[in-house]
């Protein structure tokens, strides 16, 4: 994702390099971002969902709340410290909570419901660097707003598997489930109480402190022993009441009128607090053991448990390192982007100048146009033209500037064409450019 990891020559003594967890993205890598980026924002925008940004840091009260003081990631992950003036801030380790928050705040809800947002952003937890998972990372998400229809379950999750088929991957399970409302889940976590409580002297210590305040976290244990006694669990689906059974037997129905395949997995439980009835997780075998790519699910307590009134509320986050991981091991090749389209080689303080001058004209009508700014010599500057894999190049000197005429060579083929550069000069270039 990086290019290639070279050797820093011994006459570089470099006073730090990047943290740990953290990643460059490299000017050569960069196109792919954007690919990936262009085409999700494009996707959301077809559904009507309209950017949201927020800032890297909040409030550490938000995270607390929403994502939940249980979960590993308010227990071990985040980055939280102090301002200067004593308020605790942490660096957000998800999209949703921030985007939510801003929702509340600037009271978008009063343009209407259901409001639509996405995001692509940064985040920052502290876990073990491994593949596929980084201290920071970052995130495309979708949310909605308002909508408390099984309907809105199922064209969130269509949308997401329109973009995971807009980029020809086709090794992804979706699988989903549901965990119910805090009405029925009240009786699922005494059931997983009581089941947990069997095996104390073998949980560890993190589950431990879960078993009285949320059994349901130990599901989502990453420990082998706690994923093993997990497996025996109770299983949510049998603890649904009426009303949620019915919500996700009409997500299921959609879905199954869409074509979309789906694997109903009862140990989905997302690892944070806000989730309610629908979960939901597209996940590949080909990226090793970090295989959720995308996951999300509906949080109709979230709006509620931040001080606004009670509002429905879904969505999903997407890893975009992992989702680059994806398309890298499917061999699907993200197109890469025009290379120069013609460079100007000037030769001589006037040639420079027209050179220069050229290069702009051509730029203001949308073209990929350079020249040299580093004083480079002919040959110099041809090598350099061949290196960026410029299509065309005009050498200008004092004589071309006088007789307004230059040539223009094919740097592929090796033609030449004439090119006038007076006042019709774009005219005449454009022609030959798109010959």
């Amino acid at each position: 994702m990086n290019g290639l990891f070279l050797a820093i020559p011994e006459y570089m003594n470099l006073i730090t390099k990047r943290v740990k967890g953290a990643q460059d993205v490299l000017p050569a890598d960069s196109y792919k971002w954007h690919f990936i980026e262009n085409l999700l924002s494009n996707e959301a925008q077809l559904c009507g969902y309209k950017e949201i940004r927020t800032p890297v840091f909040e409030h550490t009260e938000l995270f607390n709340r929403s994502v939940g003081e249980t979960t590993d990631v308010v227990q071990k992950e985040m980055y939280t410290f102090d301002t200067k003036g004593g308020t605790s801030i942490t660096l957000r380790p998800e999209g949703t909570a921030g985007a939510a928050r801003a929702m509340l705040e600037n009271a978008v809800y009063n343009e209407g419901l259901p409001i639509k947002t996405y995001y692509i952003t940064s985040c920052y937890r502290y876990e073990k660097p491994q593949a596929g998972r980084y201290r920071e990372f970052h995130q495309f998400g979708m949310e909605m707003y308002g909508s408390a229809s099984p309907t809105a379950d199922a064209d969130l999750i269509c949308t997401i598997n329109a973009m995971f088929k807009r980029m020809g991957i086709t090794n992804l399970k979706l699988k989903i489930n549901s965990i119910g409302c805090p009405t029925c889940r009240q009786k699922y976590q005494q059931a997983l109480k009581d089941y947990f409580s069997q095996f104390k002297d073998q949980l560890c210590d993190t589950c431990l402190t879960r078993l009285d305040r949320n059994p349901m976290r130990i599901l989502d244990c990453k420990s082998s022993v706690c994923k093993k006694i997990a497996d025996g669990a109770p299983v949510v689906l049998d603890y649904l009441c009426e009303e949620c059974g019915n919500h996700f037997a009409k997500v299921k129905s959609l879905l199954d009128y869409m074509n979309v395949e789906y694997i109903v997995d009862p140990q989905i439980v997302r690892g944070l607090d806000y989730y309610t009835k629908t979960v939901f997780e597209f996940v590949s075998d080909c990226i090793g053991a970090q295989g959720t790519v995308c996951g999300g699910g509906r949080y109709d307590g979230l709006i509620e448990e931040l001080g606004g009134q009670a509002m429905p509320a879904l969505g999903f986050g997407l890893g975009l390192e992992r989702l680059l991981s994806l398309l890298e091991k499917e061999n699907i090749e993200i197109p890469k982007p025009d290379n120069c389209g013609v460079y100007f080689i000037g030769l001589g303080e006037l040639g420079e100048k027209e050179a220069f001058r050229l290069t702009r004209e051509v730029r203001n009508s949308g073209i990929y146009a350079d020249c040299d700014v580093t004083g480079r010599s002919l040959k110099a500057q041809m090598k350099y033209a061949d290196k960026i894999k410029a299509r065309f190049t005009v050498v200008i000197g004092d004589d071309e500037v006088n007789s307004k005429k230059a040539i223009m060579k094919n740097m592929e083929t090796g033609e030449k064409f004439d090119l006038d550069i007076d006042d019709k000069f774009f005219e005449n270039f454009l022609i030959t450019f798109l010959k």
